[in-house]
């Protein structure tokens, strides 16, 4: 039997960040179960069933710890969004060994150690959605982000492999591209630069957290969705 929304579970990463805390917030506003995971900060208090966890998403150990300690408390795990990323802007000539290794482990190793901990479960189950939030800098590449477009494009080759892989178990993956959002990662951006950016988008405008969360929100609920990736935003290829 199908659970009712009320008994859905999702887990979402890094939601101390501004998508993280939309995400949680919108979840939680549509009657979902939702474990609020961060590695330092406790997310903000929104209504709703808000479970706070402490999670670094790079340590197995505490992973598989908070998937347990879920299912102990919950029954099962129906979400998992794979929000937690961070970037290290620099030239990859000036690029440091110590910020590619948390670059490469953060956006790319924490989604497969997380993804590997809620398996166990929607396995069990025979249903789940993973989502791993991807970027367009994992497609076309960006100056000054050799390493973060590499971790990103890495993350469409999981999400593909592991949407074939796990397809047969009813299990569903997909990336979602939310372009650039207003947060505090983009906070230091020189205001030419996001004016360039705002420029790049045929709308000649950026997404909002809120839009992204809703688009997210929606994408769990849908059966028939899996190996795709979403791009939220007005840009375009420039192969297209």
């Amino acid at each position: 039997m199908s659970p009712t929304l009320s008994e859905r579970v999702v887990i979402v990463t890094g939601s101390a960040g501004g998508l993280g805390s939309a995400l949680v917030g919108e979840f939680a506003s549509q009657g979902w179960r939702v474990v609020a995971s961060a590695r330092n900060a406790a997310p903000p208090l929104c209504k709703g069933e808000v479970w706070p966890a402490v999670l670094d998403i790079t340590n197995r150990v505490q992973a598989e710890e908070l998937i347990k300690d879920v299912v102990a408390r919950w029954k099962r795990v129906d979400a998992l969004i794979n929000n937690a990323g961070v970037i290290a802007d620099s030239p990859l000539w000036e690029i440091e060994d110590s910020d590619f290794e948390k670059i490469l482990s953060v956006n790319l190793k924490g989604a497969f150690i997380c993804s590997q901990a809620v398996l166990r479960p929607m396995l069990k189950q025979r249903d789940g959605h993973i989502v791993n939030i991807g970027s367009f800098s994992g497609q076309v590449g960006s100056r000054g982000q050799a390493t973060y477009s590499a971790a990103k494009a890495g993350l469409f080759g999981l999400t593909t492999s592991l949407a074939r892989e796990v397809g047969s178990r009813n299990i569903r993956v997909n990336a979602v591209l939310p372009g650039l959002l207003p947060t505090r990662m983009t906070s230091n951006v020189e205001p030419a630069c996001m004016e360039s950016l705002i420029k790049a988008n045929a709308l000649e405008r950026i997404n909002s957290v809120e839009e992204v969360a809703r688009f997210i929100a929606f994408l769990v609920t849908t059966e028939n969705i899996s190996g795709q990736i979403f791009q939220l935003d007005s840009r375009i290829a420039p192969w297209t």
